[in-house]
């Protein structure tokens, strides 16, 4: 092997391979058996599992440090708040924040930050008739709440950027639909699709418009390097438990300058300098957004969640889940042919490991219960993405998403149980 820097790729630069055996044993579930088969876990793209590390670090929290956060001067008060603080600027470098004391704010989730977004900045800076610009393969969290939004404003002008026939989005006619907007929404990589999209290319544009980008980034955030201030959004979300975190964080990053113009989410404690009768004073962000008793047990699983990922390197994880997708969909096509119908663009740079598929006519749910019996965890539905659905002319999909420690065995015992549907439902 040749010689490596510190950040583990080789000299000539194209980065280690991952050891997927070893890397399996660092989380506990996957020592299960389902109907006595090894557990496949293919469901990453709804919620990653968690590595011993983030488990350890929540037990150690509660164990030796539990206690409110900015309140208390008492030794574990304190060890408390500089744990839930210490995530926060994890949370930031983690996508490149160049201050994320200042810029990164604690929800429960990607779809709570978006709300905010929604809920602050919109209803702080839109009216009835402004624009808004989102595309057709947006989580539901990256479009109904702006038409929430336009209900309560009485109306407004919501445009879509279409989706061709391999996944991507149509830009041709990207400059009209800009004409006027104020905001856009842009999925980083859809979660149905696999789809990485051109975010700044879409967010340049939409500055020269003069339009502010929020940027849903739950999918690309855990599996590839993510730079804010490269990516050119103004706004980014992503959810502590798609990247290996608990459940019941997210993380929103925006630019200062956005976040100190907001005004509150929720109101309570925490979040103000002064209450009296007849006013308030709101404190300054972050602390401004973060409303009540935050995550902090979940702050301090996502700090160790994020060491996890950084130890191996996004670089290679990226490096090996792009490898591994290209392999799953050339065992597909070559095992089932034309039976299966893989959805969003073909091998390539801009494909993620999120595999969306048909298979015949068996219906996913049924899919994904012939699956199970082979101890293989996929997620069947509409992906909280029914416009797209529609879109691609299908009730449901099925879908794999692949992970760290998915290997070449996952994908064949993934094809062992969809060709078992097959015999099944004819």
């Amino acid at each position: 092997m040749s010689a490596t820097p510190a950040d583990g790729t080789p000299i000539d630069g194209a980065p280690l391979p991952l050891n997927t055996e070893a890397l399996r044993k660092d989380f506990p579930l996957l020592a299960r058996t389902v109907n006595g088969r090894p557990i496949v876990y293919l469901d990453a793209a709804a919620s990653a599992l968690q590595p011993r590390s983030v488990i350890d670090a929540m037990t150690r929290y509660y164990e030796r440090s539990h206690a409110n956060v900015h309140r208390g001067v008492y030794a574990t008060a304190e060890e408390a708040t500089a744990l839930y603080e210490r995530a926060r600027l994890a949370a930031g470098r983690f996508v490149g924040a160049p201050n994320p004391a200042a810029e990164v704010v604690f929800t429960k989730n990607t779809t709570e930050s978006l709300n905010l977004v929604a809920r602050s900045w919109g209803r702080d800076n839109l009216r009835a008739g402004d624009a808004v610009l989102l595309t057709e393969m947006e989580h539901h969290s990256n479009i109904v709440p702006w038409m929430l939004l336009s209900e309560e404003l009485g109306g407004l002008d919501l445009r879509y950027l279409p989706v061709d026939g391999d996944g991507r989005l149509v830009l041709d006619d990207l400059e009209r639909l800009l004409d006027g907007v104020k905001v856009v929404g842009i999925s980083a990589m859809s979660n149905v699709l696999g789809t990485i999209n051109p975010v700044r290319l879409v967010a340049d544009a939409a500055h020269r418009h003069g339009a502010v980008v929020v940027a849903d980034g739950a999918q690309l955030v855990p599996h590839a390097p993510v730079d804010v201030q490269e990516l050119g959004a103004d706004f980014i979300a992503y959810s502590g438990h798609k990247a290996m975190g608990p459940t019941g964080i997210g993380v929103l990053w925006g630019r200062a300058e956005l976040l100190e113009s907001m005004p509150p989410f929720l109101g309570g404690g925490g979040m103000i300098l002064d209450v009296k009768l007849d006013s308030f004073r709101p404190a300054p962000p972050p602390a401004r957004f973060e409303a009540g008793t935050p995550p902090i047990a979940e702050a301090v699983g996502l700090t160790a969640a994020l060491a996890y990922l950084d130890d191996i390197g996004m670089e290679r994880i990226r490096a090996h889940e792009r490898a591994l997708t290209d392999h799953a969909l050339a065992r597909l096509d070559e095992k089932l042919g034309r039976d299966v119908t893989i959805f969003g663009p073909p091998a390539g740079p801009d494909r993620g490991g999120v595999l969306s598929f048909a298979y015949r006519d068996v219906h996913a749910h049924d899919l994904a219960q012939v699956l199970d019996q082979y101890g293989v965890c996929v997620r069947p539905g509409h992906h909280c993405a029914k416009p797209l659905m529609r879109t691609l002319g299908v009730q449901a999909t099925a879908r794999a998403s692949l992970s760290l420690f998915s290997d070449d065995n996952d994908i064949e015992v993934l094809i062992e149980g969809l060709l078992e549907a097959g015999r099944l439902f004819g």
